[in-house]
């Protein structure tokens, strides 16, 4: 049976249609409306947001370092500087084969094995995405050659830099010290003080001395530039500038002529001297024997020289001016006998007979003077003078432990002077509490003996002593040492002189000062211990020897120095302050292992006198061995 066919239902159709056209437009408009909408949002609502990404995008800001400040010396002899040259460096994290980058690189530029070795040291120390050098001061050839050829070396460039100079070398290393490359701790320290910001840009800080304690007087202030750049990164103009501010120039109180011929006086000796203005503190020379090439650290020290420096047993690094801890020996006795004098424990007229030895009330032990048979009748003048060491034991018994600590702390010994450079040690003043905090063990009468001869567990650094001299010739009057005279803005004429910080004088009585002074200045006279330090001088020199063991010997045995290997030898002291009558400066040095103060630190003493209060410049110094019947100390 045959069906018949079915008519479309248009209408029907034509409804479905718009329907479908109508929910088709309906999302075109709802698109269309978000479309909208986020064009809304990104230009309107985030448009200062997209245009900073932009502008930083278009603009760098490139920091503009600073000129370090100078370090001139009181004369304006410049002791560290500033030049530009060309460094030739490696960013790690942009280069895929290091170590085939370096060998392409060295057929364009001389790369010497110490070069290598300081990259791979700094390699080491630094973040792999910072710029470090493999080769400085590249001269105009090799800046042309890397030039031609710089497309091959992504990862590699060469920059302008600024690098500090010591044109003194050594003179006066331990004082001025060296800038070095920021290292971890550094930038730890730099976001301590949070002071990141103005390090921006720049590589290196002070380390050691001056250049340390300094270092934000010396720095300066980071500028900045704004520099449009293209698509590819490359500069195409200066939007705006704002100057970078050099660092302060720094006038020093040491005199460098006068650091030379003190530096020379030691010859092949180690040791250390620090000669001080008693009036104003102010350090005229602070040696420290042997010194280092500050110009080696600029740059990372190759490991060569590095390797020389930390483990010669010399010790070129070890600041003994500031650092060095030694038993000051017969030094301490004119400030034995001020605490004598002034607790009541002593006159000037108290007299001892000396048999060359003391003896503790019932022990059998016998405490030796340096003198076999001894000095005979001895008063305090005498006892100075000729550096009894028995006069002392007694006196030093007499006072105890606790008056002699109160007493001498007054002169600075057991604490920092407080001078304007970082690492300086307390050296050791004992006392009962320190003992048995120390060693867990009581104070004993023969511990109180050794330390009245400046032995035992005393110990003072050479700045210490030359402190302590000061305050003597100063009239009990304590003036912190510094070594900074005055900071100047770069480019003006007009410096700030640093503030003089004198403390409260000490309460000690004329009579007994005069006493103490005189018997010093009978030390450099014939009879004292050391008459070749003021022979022929056309001034008063006061002064007093030392002698400090440095391996002990026993009471029963002598001390034979030929028969001791040479560092085990004892160490020679010497302080002075002249002119006497109206002391100018003020001086402690120390001769590791040169045996008599008198005899060997005494003529450098001279040698230095002579040259700041005559303007006698010294010849080249081999210090003598004590002559028969000179006194040992």
């Amino acid at each position: 049976m045959n069906h018949p066919t079915e008519l479309k239902n248009n209408q029907k159709e034509l409804y479905y249609f718009r329907w479908r056209l109508g929910i088709a437009a309906a999302i075109a408009a709802l698109l269309f409306t978000l479309l909208v909408g986020r064009f809304f949002f990104l230009q309107v609502v985030q448009h200062e947001y997209f245009s900073t990404l932009a502008e930083n995008n278009r603009i760098s800001i490139v920091p503009v370092v600073p000129n370090r400040g100078l370090i001139l010396d009181r004369n304006g002899v410049v002791l560290a500087y500033n030049y530009s040259a060309y460094t030739l460096e490696i960013t790690p994290s942009k280069v895929r084969r290091l170590e085939t980058t370096i060998n392409d690189l060295a057929a364009l530029v001389d790369i010497q094995p110490r070069d290598r070795k300081r990259f791979k040291k700094l390699l080491e120390e630094s973040r792999n995405f910072e710029s470090l050098p493999i080769r400085a001061r590249l001269n105009d050839v090799e800046v042309a050659r890397f030039a031609a050829n710089r497309y091959r070396f992504p990862g590699v460039e060469i920059k302008a830099r600024l690098f500090r100079h010591y044109p003194k070398g050594e003179l006066a290393s331990h004082a001025i010290g060296h800038i070095g490359r920021i290292n971890d701790a550094d930038l730890e320290q730099l976001e301590e003080d949070d002071e990141m910001a103005n390090y921006r840009g720049t590589d290196h800080i002070g380390k050691l001395g001056i250049e340390q304690s300094y270092e934000k007087q010396l720095h300066g202030i980071t500028g900045f530039e704004q520099v449009e750049t293209d698509a590819g990164g490359h500069a195409l103009r200066v939007l705006s500038h704002r100057p970078s501010t050099s660092g302060k120039d720094l006038t020093l109180t040491i005199d460098s002529r006068m650091q030379e011929a003190a530096e020379r006086a030691f010859g092949q000796f180690r040791g250390a001297l620090v000669a001080i203005d008693p009036k104003s503190g102010e350090v005229l020379a602070f040696v420290s024997k042997p010194g280092f090439d500050p110009n080696l650290f600029i740059d990372g020290i190759d490991p060569v020289s590095w390797d020389a420096l930390n483990n010669s047993p010399d010790k070129p690094l070890n600041n003994r001016a500031l650092r060095g801890q030694y038993p000051p020996g017969s030094t301490f006795k004119p400030f034995m006998a001020l605490a004598g004098l002034e607790l009541g424990k002593r006159t000037p007229s108290y007299t001892i007979s000396d048999p060359g030895f003391f003896t503790l009330a019932g022990n059998t032990h016998h405490y030796r003077d340096w003198k076999q048979g001894g000095h005979g009748m001895v008063d305090m003048k005498k006892a100075i003078t000729v550096s009894c060491d028995t006069y002392f034991y007694s006196l030093a018994n007499d006072l105890g432990p606790d008056n002699i600590f109160n007493f001498i702390g007054q002169f600075g010994f057991g604490k920092k002077t407080g001078i304007d450079i970082e690492g300086e040690t307390t050296g050791l003043l004992p006392s009962r509490e320190w003992k048995m905090k120390r060693h867990k063990q009581k104070w004993y009468a023969g511990d109180t003996v050794s330390v009245g001869i400046g032995q035992g567990y005393n110990l003072a650094t050479p700045l210490q002593l030359a402190y302590a001299t000061a305050i003597l010739a100063n009239n009990g009057t304590p003036i912190r040492p510094h070594l900074v005279r005055s900071v100047r803005d770069a480019g003006s004429s007009q410096a700030q002189l640093m503030p003089i910080k004198p403390a409260a004088t000490l309460n000690l009585k004329p009579e007994n000062l005069a006493l103490v002074k005189e018997a010093m200045v009978s030390v450099t006279q014939p009879g004292g211990t050391a008459p070749r330090v003021g022979a022929n001088a056309p001034y008063l020199i006061a002064g007093k020897s030392g002698t400090a063991q440095v391996i002990a010997i026993k009471q029963t045995e002598k001390y034979v120095e030929s028969k001791v290997s040479e560092r085990n030898r004892d160490h020679a002291l010497f302080i002075a302050y002249a002119p006497a009558d109206d002391p100018k400066i003020a001086v402690a040095i120390l001769v590791e292992n040169g045996g008599h103060g008198g005899s060997t630190a005494g003529p450098i003493a001279r040698t230095l006198l002579d040259f700041y209060l005559l303007g006698k410049l010294p010849l080249p110094l081999t210090p003598p061995a004590a002559e028969e019947g000179e006194a040992h100390d």
